[in-house]
């Protein structure tokens, strides 16, 4: 990532998602909803998009892919 000039769009991403999993590496349901957990990880990438395309429609999508095919959310 460093090599790659991204560093800069993953500063404090631990921090915003700190909590999400446990130690063992499985999602912590009891602690932080799905739904926002996903929430969550569409901003950051929103931010990266307008950061390196100028534009965040490049990640408008990833909410509703990840609820649909993860969650069972069928819309």
């Amino acid at each position: 990532i460093g090599r790659l000039g991204w560093g800069r769009h993953f500063e404090g991403l631990a921090a915003r998602l700190d909590g999400a999993f446990g130690a063992d590496g499985i999602f912590a349901h009891d602690r932080l909803r799905f739904v926002d957990f996903v929430d969550d990880v569409e901003e950051l990438l929103e931010e990266v998009a307008r950061q390196e395309r100028g534009d965040e429609e490049a990640a408008d999508d990833f909410e509703e892919f990840v609820l649909r095919h993860y969650a069972g959310d069928s819309g």
